[in-house]
């Protein structure tokens, strides 16, 4: 009896030890599943997006909602937050509105909601918001309330839009003829002006000239030519739209264009062929045509591709394949080419293997690009959070953009 006595408070010590343990084992086990059910605050990427511009130091995109971000830089209030700070990240614009069109400039910003209204804000000093004043605007402000629009371009100091009815309108600095309506450079307008009577299908502000094609496909430049920027063959400012190509294409009764984009000092361009052509200033090796010989009139980039998109910035040019492989070539000192180094280029270099669906390069020095998946990504200078990525920090490679630090 003693021996048992003794044996059975020992046996249940153990048996209390032992389940100690286990419940110690389990809990261990079963922690890292609850830390997983919850938030561990990480960063939200931003995702299904299917529009981008970038301007100087700010970038604007479009997610298939309709919902309208804007981020970096915010000094004349061209992020349309009601504020002048610098945003790292995304801000919503306008929550009530669904967006299908945005347009940044080099400091104001433009787009255009679902009922075919058109807004702007940021830097006005030419004019270039288009609601007839000099006024700086921090929030979106409509423009020409009586009209409905398909289509804007906002460029360095001023705006160009299309209407419902293939007209089109410009506004803001005419100080080189850029707005096109045949009267004398220098006189600025605070409102739109209709340009000329033709029909029109797209238009491309650059930084002192401005591009557009009509209806029937034809390609169309006006504004400064210092460096052969209109392709008309000439430097001469053009206070009127005047016809580009070489005179091989403007012969050709069936030749036509799809798409234009303006630069600082450049434009590229691509025919209905899928042809990409560029001319203009070509220090940097903009063109892409293997030389850094300036060009007075179209010279064709790649001969053995074919071309859906194309963006011009300041000193450099990105397009997209009909494979979707983006290509990228340039000035490279702000690592706006995304190619893991500061070495510019004068040819075409694909950035990576991943497939894009669109691309915008920025007048200063970034660039973004929406992949097949609807990620956006960013690259380049980041001095202003312009990248989106949370961070001041310059990037050689593509990063993705942070929707949300939550």
């Amino acid at each position: 009896m003693p021996i048992q006595q003794l044996t059975l408070p020992l046996l249940v010590s153990q048996a209390v030890r032992q389940l100690r343990r286990a419940l110690r084992l389990i809990l261990l086990l079963t922690l890292p599943f609850y830390a997983c059910d919850q938030n561990s605050g990480g960063p939200v990427f931003f995702g299904n997006v299917k529009e981008v511009s970038v301007g100087d130091a700010h970038t604007a995109a479009i997610d298939k909602d309709g919902k309208l971000y804007v981020w970096g830089n915010n000094t004349y209030g061209q992020l349309g937050d009601a504020g002048t700070t610098t945003s790292l990240i995304p801000v919503q614009i306008r929550a009530d509105k669904n967006w299908i069109a945005v347009s940044a400039g080099y400091a104001h910003t433009t787009a255009i909601d679902k009922d075919g209204k058109l807004w702007a804000w940021g830097y006005n000093v030419y004019g270039q918001l288009g609601d007839g004043s000099t006024t700086n605007g921090n929030v979106p402000i409509q423009i020409r309330a009586d009209k409905d629009w398909i289509a804007v371009s906002a460029g360095f100091s001023h705006t160009v839009a299309i209407d419902k009815n293939g007209k089109l309108w410009a506004w803001g600095r005419n100080l080189e003829s850029q707005l096109g309506d045949g009267g004398i450079s220098g006189t600025n307008s605070n409102v739109p002006v209709q340009i000329g009577t033709k029909d029109w299908i797209a238009v491309s502000a650059g930084r002192y000239h401005t591009t557009a094609i009509d209806k029937d496909g034809k390609l169309w430049a006006w504004g400064s030519s210092n460096c052969g920027q209109l392709g008309d063959n000439t430097t001469a400012i053009r206070s009127a739209p005047v016809q580009v190509g070489t005179l091989a294409q403007q012969a050709l009764p069936n030749w036509k264009w799809i798409a234009v984009s303006a630069g600082e000092l450049h434009t590229a361009a691509i025919a209905e062929d899928g042809k990409l052509w560029a001319w203009g200033y070509n220090g940097e090796g903009q063109l892409g045509d293997g030389t850094s010989d300036t060009k007075y009139a179209p010279v064709q980039i790649r001969t053995d591709k074919d071309w859906i998109a194309v963006s011009a910035g300041g000193s450099h040019t990105a397009a997209i394949d009909k494979d979707n492989k983006l290509w990228i070539w340039g000035n490279n000192e702000s690592s706006q080419l995304g190619i893991n180094t500061i070495k510019s280029g004068n040819a075409p270099v694909q950035l990576g293997g991943d497939r894009w669906i669109a691309v915008s390069a920025s007048r200063y020095a970034h660039t973004a690009a929406i992949k097949n998946d609807w990620s956006l990504w960013s690259w380049g200078n980041n001095n202003y959070g312009q990248l989106g990525d949370s961070t001041k920090k310059a990037k050689s490679t593509p990063v993705k953009v942070i929707l949300s630090l939550e």
